[in-house]
């Protein structure tokens, strides 16, 4: 192996951050193993030593950013008081989503019709990020400073708000004069106001 050809894990990361870029600027209809492997400088053949297939390949992309995200939310989800949790685990959503553009946009906004389905393992562990939100809903009817007839479906309520909130910030559809850190609080805290009692 030449000095300057990358080992099976810098091969792998840069497949991935490759198809990244190409899946956000070109679409999943105009990705090709052959156009992955001309921007990484392999042959179409090493991306099947690491991926089966294209959809495996996104699949793994999808997985690596909700994994990224779970991890935001963790570290957010550290508030003991139910409010401020909520707050900090809406702002972290956030967050992550406008500081990593593309994984947002393969995570959520990718629409292929012919993509295999996201393998079932792989949306169990996506749904903890969901489930976090839950728990701290939760936690708030617990106490008494939420209320949902459902904390699972709140928190579905509150990622849709979300989720309407950085598509909008991403795709630049919100007045430039608005579109800064006071109109995402006021975003957020409309969206959690929802939940008071």
């Amino acid at each position: 192996m030449s000095e300057n050809r990358p080992n099976g894990t810098a091969l792998r990361r840069a497949i991935l951050d490759e198809t990244r870029h190409l899946l956000v600027a070109d679409g999943y209809d105009n990705l090709s193993m052959r156009k992955i492997a001309r921007a990484v400088g392999c042959s179409a053949t090493s991306i099947y030593l690491h991926f089966e297939n294209k959809d495996a390949l996104i699949h793994a992309l999808i997985d690596e950013g909700m994994e990224q995200l779970h991890e935001q939310l963790v570290t957010a989800a550290k508030e003991p008081e139910p409010i401020a949790r909520l707050n900090a685990l809406a702002h972290a959503y956030v967050r992550f989503g406008l500081d990593n553009r593309e994984y947002y946009q393969v995570m959520f906004q990718l629409h292929p019709e012919r993509m295999e389905r996201y393998p079932v393992e792989k949306f169990r562990r996506a749904r903890r990020n969901l489930e976090i939100h839950a728990e701290a809903l939760a936690d708030g009817v617990e106490v008494g400073v939420f209320r949902t007839s459902s904390p699972e479906t709140g928190a579905h309520v509150l990622w849709t708000a979300l989720h309407g909130l950085v598509s909008l910030l991403l795709a630049e559809r919100v007045d430039v004069k608005l579109a800064d850190e006071a109109f995402i609080d006021a975003a957020v805290q409309h969206a959690l106001d929802g939940f008071s009692k």
